[in-house]
């Protein structure tokens, strides 16, 4: 079987796991170089998983045996470095979100469009067996017909835990750019995409203190909302509510997403994770049934959409993590925002197709 030759761009934290499966779960890739701006830190990678080429970014992009860049840069990043590769004629995956506007996310898509060229982007979660499984117990009638959903994601924020904290309470960051990506992704491919949205949003801290290290002591100034809520008017009729924050602990007993229709109610796992307990609760019925997963790829599978993207590439089809679906998401996280600060509804502009359902037995 032929393989898309890979190049990853970005070498920090969320490298790894694309690292460990790009050599290790899919068959219709293959890495062959990794980029940092920091060389040192590519060859140390490259070096780390048996990669034969540590480059620069500009080496990497000029390397005519690589066909797809999977970029792993920063938030602010993504967009660039997503032209960059495009432009050097190259198929592009790239982490959430898809961009931080519209306009830089727009120039991506239409640049691919005149190159004849594939964009995907992150988060590939809901295509693990947890959201597979609850996908295809909406299309087989399991829960009647969907009439809304409601999604949490709570947490105290990122200052606490992670090496370099900062990006997340900048431009590109907050709550509803890190975290909803995987919410609202999973939403769309649960029910469809989005027609309207409103939302109220605020910064409950304006400053906050490092606790992790190696920046123990900094001050982080916020300039980003960090509480932000969500309702969602979905083309197909059902309406959703979800709430992202930095601000508050978890509480623990908030599901992570539920999707209520007229025959029963769906518990749906972390939308952050590809594999959980799926839970169906019948109407009139007292107790939830865990319902076994019926798709694989349940532990973590991250780059599954991009191996998804390489074997589309390699046969001519279409992708499921898709550029299109990407933007979608990031319009209906940007209408949030907006939606707040004007103080009335946000039209959506952008539609997509609800990615098709893989094939039980799989294999990327």
């Amino acid at each position: 079987m032929s393989k898309i030759k890979v190049g990853i761009i970005g070498c920090g934290n969320i490298s790894e796991i694309y690292l460990q499966n790009g050599k290790s779960l899919f068959t219709g890739l293959e890495v062959v170089a990794c980029a940092d701006l920091d060389v040192a830190r590519a060859r140390a990678k490259a070096d780390q998983h048996g990669i034969a080429k540590g480059y620069s970014v500009e080496q990497l992009l000029a390397d005519p045996e690589i066909q797809l860049v999977i970029n792993l840069t920063i938030p602010q990043a993504h967009a660039k470095v997503n032209l960059q590769a495009l432009e050097a004629g190259k198929h592009v995956y790239v982490e959430k979100p898809f961009a931080i506007s519209q306009a830089e996310a727009n120039e991506v898509l239409q640049l691919a469009k005149q190159k004849g060229l594939l964009v995907g982007s992150a988060p590939d979660t809901f295509l693990g067996g947890g959201i597979q499984t609850c996908i295809k117990l909406i299309q087989d009638g399991a829960i009647g017909v969907p009439v809304a959903a409601t999604a949490f994601m709570l947490c105290g924020g990122h200052e606490s835990w992670h090496p370099a904290p900062h990006f997340y309470y900048q431009t590109g960051g907050g709550p509803m750019f890190d975290m909803g990506p995987y919410y609202l992704t999973a939403l769309v491919a649960l029910l469809g995409p989005i027609q309207r949205v409103t939302g109220s949003a605020r910064i409950s801290f304006p400053e906050r203190t490092i606790t992790s290290k190696p920046s123990f002591g900094d001050k982080i100034q916020v300039k980003v909302p960090t509480h932000v809520t969500g309702i969602l008017d979905f083309h197909q009729g059902p309406v959703g509510t979800v709430i992202t924050s930095f601000d508050t602990p978890s509480s623990g007993r908030l599901p992570f997403i539920e999707i209520y229709g007229s025959e029963g109610t769906l518990s749906v796992p972390d939308p952050n994770t590809f594999g959980g307990a799926v839970k169906v609760r019948k109407k009139g019925a007292g107790e939830w049934n865990e319902v076994p997963l019926t798709h694989g790829f349940q532990d973590n599978s991250r780059g599954i959409g991009a191996a998804d993207m390489a074997q589309a590439i390699l046969n001519g089809r279409q992708h499921r993590a898709s550029g299109q679906l990407g933007y979608h998401v990031l319009e209906a996280m940007i209408g949030i925002h907006q939606a707040s600060q004007d103080g009335k509804h946000y039209i959506m502009q952008s539609t997509c197709d609800s990615p098709e359902v893989l094939p039980v037995g799989f294999k990327p």
